[in-house]
């Protein structure tokens, strides 16, 4: 029987979960593109383009020096059109009463504007007694009539903007599935690892580019290669000293003292780096174009191929290490029969320190895509994105490590076609009103199965 590769999960794991699933609807954050951001930026334009109806936007991106910020790329027609874009700044971001208060604009053609010409074109552009920023149509619902007509298109265009999404929820939502399934428990921690090795690959990155070594691709896989190490030994060290010391308790004094942990891992990463997010520039960003159709190309950036290629290599690894090495058959006896396996010889102690060791690891592969291909860390990002992971892991059936793959495939896809289609604010309360579901009607998720087990 193989738990950790199968899916097997003992019946009741909802009522485990419940202050888990509680604390994610308290704790939550979004990410990503800030709507409300790129809306504002993309009703700038009128002031640079004569005929800003006949232009084709390309998917919004991070903006490439600001902190808060967006990047607007776009395609103008006739003999001098081409591709341009236009960045816009702010003066905050999530929770930031300067969320919405533009700082700055630049495009390709006019560079940065200065102070008096930011001043005419707020007055130009605003509407009679109404700030810039007023609320109003989002971004993406101002795009959806031009995109009514090319629908497959611009479906097929939001599945392969949910690839970098899929791949952090699946990653890290194995971490928690491989330490549940050993020892049955969650760990609330696996965000602040998360938070953890996405600044130890902005921080590795940035010596690199120090020491002269910047901006080459190749240099990716020993950075991956330390920050995986050094997270999965603070996964050991978070085994060692906070889990291992409540063996055999009761209650839910392990999942307080992992929530405390994340507290803590978030606080010392506050305290260390300061509140500022940390941006790096995207190192794989080119595009490549699908399907040149008039008006809307089907594009896929080069960083969603890394980003695929990279959680299938690290998913085919751990399947493999599960089914055919020795460890593998250690955690997969634990995972069925802890003191059965005890019994017969199996080092558990050591077995449950490497699924800790192991998810560690997976967890600051998820950091290092979060830093390399969205941009941008800060102290607080792992909280919206563990908790996301973790409701993964639960609709895929948590214990199994396919079903921690394919609950972040869901997840992801879920937040990405509901941010193209519907309003983005609610697409937070649209995956945890699934979680919700999942825990009521299929606790065991989509592959997981009840089982009892002897501890």
């Amino acid at each position: 029987m193989a738990r950790l590769a199968d899916p097997q999960v003992p019946s009741g794991t909802a009522h485990r979960l419940g202050p888990a699933a509680v604390a994610c609807a308290l704790l939550l954050v979004g990410c990503g593109i800030d709507d409300g951001q790129a809306r504002i930026c993309r009703s700038l334009i009128a002031a640079f383009e004569d005929d800003p109806a006949a232009l084709s936007w390309r998917p919004a991106e991070p903006h490439p020096t600001a902190p808060h910020g967006v990047r607007l790329p776009y395609a103008a027609p006739g003999p001098a059109g081409g591709e341009h874009w236009i960045a816009c700044s702010f003066r905050g971001g999530a929770f930031s009463e300067g969320r919405l208060a533009l700082e700055g604009v630049a495009t390709d053609r006019t560079g940065a504007l200065n102070p008096a010409q930011m001043r005419f074109m707020e007055i130009a552009l605003a509407p009679p007694r109404a700030p810039l920023a007023l609320p109003g149509p989002s971004a993406d619902q101002a795009a959806r009539p031009a995109a009514a007509g090319r629908s497959a298109l611009y479906l097929a265009q939001q599945l392969l903007n949910a690839t970098g999404l899929c791949c952090v929820y699946g990653l890290l939502a194995m971490g928690y599935s491989l330490v549940y399934g050993v020892l049955r428990r969650v760990d609330l921690a696996f965000g602040g690892l998360l938070m953890t090795g996405a600044y130890a690959a902005v921080i590795l990155v940035v010596l690199l580019g120090m020491a002269g070594l910047g901006g080459q691709p190749l240099l990716l896989a020993p950075v991956l290669a330390l920050v995986m190490g050094l997270v999965g030994l603070q996964g050991w060290a978070v085994e060692r000293l906070v889990h291992r010391p409540l063996v055999g308790t009761r209650g839910q004094a392990p999942l307080v003292a992992s929530l405390g942990l994340a507290i803590a891992l978030s606080e010392g990463v506050r305290l260390l780096q300061g509140t500022r997010d940390r941006w790096l520039a995207q190192p794989f960003s080119g595009t490549l174009v699908l399907v040149d159709a008039p008006g809307f190309p089907l594009t896929v950036t080069l960083g969603q191929i890394a980003v695929l290629a990279l959680t299938a290599a690290l998913a085919g690894g751990v399947l493999s290490l599960l089914r055919r090495t020795g460890l593998g058959r250690a955690l997969r006896a634990c995972a069925d029969d802890m003191g059965a396996a005890a019994l017969v010889g199996v080092d558990t102690r050591r077995a449950v320190a490497a699924a800790f060791a192991l998810g560690g690891a997976l967890a600051a592969a998820a950091g290092l895509v979060v830093a390399l291909h969205y941009g941008g860390v800060n102290f607080f990002m792992g909280w919206a994105i563990g908790f996301k992971a973790l409701a993964a892991a639960v609709v895929g059936g948590i214990g199994s490590v396919p079903g921690a793959l394919l609950g972040g495939v869901l997840i992801g896809l879920l937040e990405t076609l509901w941010t193209g289609y519907f309003d983005t604010g609610q697409k937070d309360i649209a995956i945890f009103v699934l979680l919700t579901a999942f825990l009521i009607l299929r606790p065991d998720g989509l592959l997981g199965q009840a089982r009892d087990r002897g501890d």
